[in-house]
């Protein structure tokens, strides 16, 4: 009897000691929106710079991604794990959006959209497909036509991000189905280009893990993309990058070199990093830079005009937490000249309550931003 007792006790110490284990992580895990504010929504948080200030442009928007914007003001917006394509609307243009439209559900990883002459084109994993006259029937769209389904159908760093480019071109990164691996298929760790039907697909870049998220400088017309590093060399290695492609035909050196000059233990020995063109930044190691934006509104101040802003996605295997914010790359001549945080605190000490995936500048000049973390998109403004 005695012994059974003292069986019972160990079985009820160990329980005790596994709840209390749980509530430490549902504690570093967990932060409580109203945790910076009275408000409680969680924008209390936010760090800026002086005069600026952030707010909810939209809500509800499940795992809200990509991002694009029409002439009109119709923000389409994309998302990843959800398989939904939404219309976000602010009929009233007070800044904060009256509706959100369910356009498309179901589909492959939808992450990247863009709008041209009236159409929505859509990428998924392996396809790229587009939506006619979308803004006519946002609440009877039509049904997709296929521009181009030659891609690869992985997964694994699958998801893209289009976009138009200054030459009239859809540009389409294809990322590497790994975390470091040299597959013979030419096409990953690419960035392609194609007409706007979807024919002449073609290589612009090579030597790229996984881009989501690329622009061109409003001036030269220079393409500009991140590039997230690759896993398990540590915390500290290597760093993301903003890359410069002013031409096609450029490799950036994945997967024999990260960064400026580290050769990669595996592939490293094959190639010579000064065979590649190195990043015009190394960012943070592992901050999962994704969306960029050259801004170009007369909203902020001058200092802002042409600088770039990254989203970053925030770590998911480094032992302290890195990323969760929006940064800014200053630039001098065309040549970038610092990397800061601009705005910040998503992330509160080991847990995080949003993950800003994208940046886009609205006509009025504010700043919108993507968060598939928080379900939401935020708004930030100058005064």
């Amino acid at each position: 009897m005695e012994g059974e007792m003292k069986g019972t006790r160990i079985i009820l110490g160990f329980f005790a000691l596994a709840v209390l284990i749980f509530s430490a992580y549902v504690v570093l895990r967990t932060v409580p929106i109203d945790d910076c504010g009275e408000n409680g929504t969680g924008l209390a948080c936010i760090e800026l710079p002086p005069g600026f200030s952030i707010d909810y442009y939209a809500e509800n928007v499940e795992g809200a991604r990509s991002m694009a914007l029409s002439p009109n003001g119709t923000l389409f917006v994309g998302s990843r794990g959800e398989g939904r394509v939404y219309a976000v609307l602010d009929k009233d243009r007070d800044n904060k959006a009256d509706d959100v439209i369910v356009l498309a559900e179901g589909l492959n990883m939808p992450n990247g959209v863009a709008f041209r002459n009236g159409s929505l084109y859509v990428a998924e994993i392996s396809r790229v497909i587009r939506y006619d006259d979308i803004e006519a029937r946002l609440e009877n769209p039509p049904e997709p036509v296929v521009v181009n389904d030659n891609f690869p159908s992985d997964r694994s760093h699958g998801w893209k991000y289009i976009k138009f480019g200054p030459d009239g071109k859809l540009y389409v990164p294809v990322g590497m189905p790994c975390n470091i691996c040299n597959p013979e298929d030419e096409r990953y760790g690419t960035i392609m280009q194609m007409e706007p039907d979807g024919s002449q697909l073609e290589i612009f870049a090579r030597g790229i893990r996984n881009t989501v998220g690329f622009a061109w400088h409003p001036e030269t017309e220079e393409l500009w993309f991140t590039d997230n590093g690759r896993d398990w060399l540590g915390d500290d290695l290597p760093p993301d990058e903003l890359n410069r492609a002013p031409e096609p035909g450029m490799n950036f050196g994945f997967p024999y070199c990260h960064g400026e000059d580290i050769p990669d233990p595996e592939f490293g020995e094959l190639r010579n990093c000064s065979e590649f063109t190195p990043p015009e930044v190394e960012l943070g190691p592992h901050v999962a830079a994704l969306g960029m934006t050259f801004y170009t509104g007369t909203m902020f101040p001058e200092e802002y005009r042409n600088q770039i802003f990254i989203a970053e996605h925030g770590s998911w295997n480094r032992k302290i937490p890195i990323g969760y914010r929006v940064t800014l790359v200053r630039l001098e001549n065309g040549t970038p000249v610092s990397y800061e945080p601009f705005a910040y605190g998503w992330l509160q000490g080991f847990a995080d309550w949003g993950r800003p995936v994208d940046v886009l500048v609205m006509p009025d000049g504010a700043l919108l931003v993507s968060d598939d973390s928080n379900n939401a998109i935020y708004r930030i403004s100058y005064s």
